[in-house]
């Protein structure tokens, strides 16, 4: 390759970023589904992607989003609760729904008067800075803003009065005797772009492919696949109760005795489902996992 053609290989790769630590696993796993690979070792930063052109980059979360909004990296995965923190200008293509967690203020019990922060000088301590001291300004505390550098919930009561952060159950904040007085916003993991990618239309192509895959997967998730053999006079009355994404696929059986029926149908709504299409006529069932579904 000559130093032109390395040039252009390199200003047309996408930069991808994807997030180290706990949220890593739930996006290989997503993108997996869809048929693309990260391969990563252990100490690496650099994993390769089944993906030509993409060109990915271990992050944690707050930097992803950073870069997106300086143009830094093209694409990337990251929580909601940095966009905000960080006010960066980012495009959210998809909310995967991973990772979702509260943004809560929280304080000792035994602080409380009547469930509420008591009327006096305090300390809330936050790795949210921005969004921790808007929350004071709105409550019109008096207050000061303590920098945490994680594991924010061991520092009250003798390092703070009241925290800020993220739970996913509570029972962290529950075992270290805090208590929820405030919920500020919901986060989950997104898959966002940078205005600058999204501008450039060979770039956009490849990231609205890329989003396409994780939607289809998404909701691949939600769906089973349902098979039915169904005898001809009982048709309409299975179809009219099948909740399917559109219309069921039906096709004729060989012996011309009945139709086969297939239709997409929400996980959550399987269990009362087939007993109710086998009550109506319904033979043969089968219920198949779908790895990707394009509406």
């Amino acid at each position: 390759m000559t130093v032109m053609q390395e040039a252009v290989a390199t200003a047309t790769t996408i930069k991808f970023a994807i997030p180290k630590g706990r949220m890593f696993e739930g996006v290989r796993r997503l993108l997996a589904d869809g048929g693309l690979d990260i391969s990563a070792t252990e100490r690496g930063y650099r994993p390769s992607i089944s993906l030509p052109d993409f060109g990915v980059k271990l992050l944690k979360p707050r930097a992803i989003v950073e870069m997106l909004a300086a143009g830094s990296r093209d694409v990337g995965f990251a929580g909601a609760d940095w966009v905000r923190e960080t006010a960066a200008d980012v495009v959210e293509i998809v909310d995967t729904g991973l990772d979702r967690v509260r943004l809560v203020a929280a304080a000792p019990a035994a602080l409380l008067e009547g469930g509420r922060l008591p009327d006096r000088p305090l300390v809330v301590a936050s790795e949210y800075e921005r969004i921790a001291q808007a929350w004071i300004e709105q409550r019109g505390l008096d207050a000061i803003l303590l920098r945490s550098y994680g594991a924010t919930e061991v520092l009250p009561p003798e390092d703070a009065d009241c925290i800020i952060d993220n739970t996913a159950t509570g029972a962290t904040l529950a075992a270290n005797g805090l208590v929820i007085i405030d919920e500020l916003m919901t986060s989950s993991t997104r898959f966002y772009a940078s205005r600058s990618a999204m501008s450039d239309p060979a770039k956009r192509a490849q990231i609205e492919r890329v989003g396409l895959i994780v939607r289809s997967v998404l909701e691949a998730r939600q769906r089973v696949m349902i098979e039915i053999n169904v005898p001809a006079d009982r048709l309409d009355a299975v179809v009219g109760v099948l909740p399917c994404m559109r219309e069921p696929t039906v096709s004729a059986l060989r012996s011309q005795s009945g139709f086969a029926v297939k239709a997409a149908v929400r996980r959550e709504e399987l269990a009362e489902v087939v007993p109710l299409v086998k009550q109506l006529g319904g033979t043969d069932i089968v219920v198949i996992r779908p790895e990707q579904i394009v509406p």
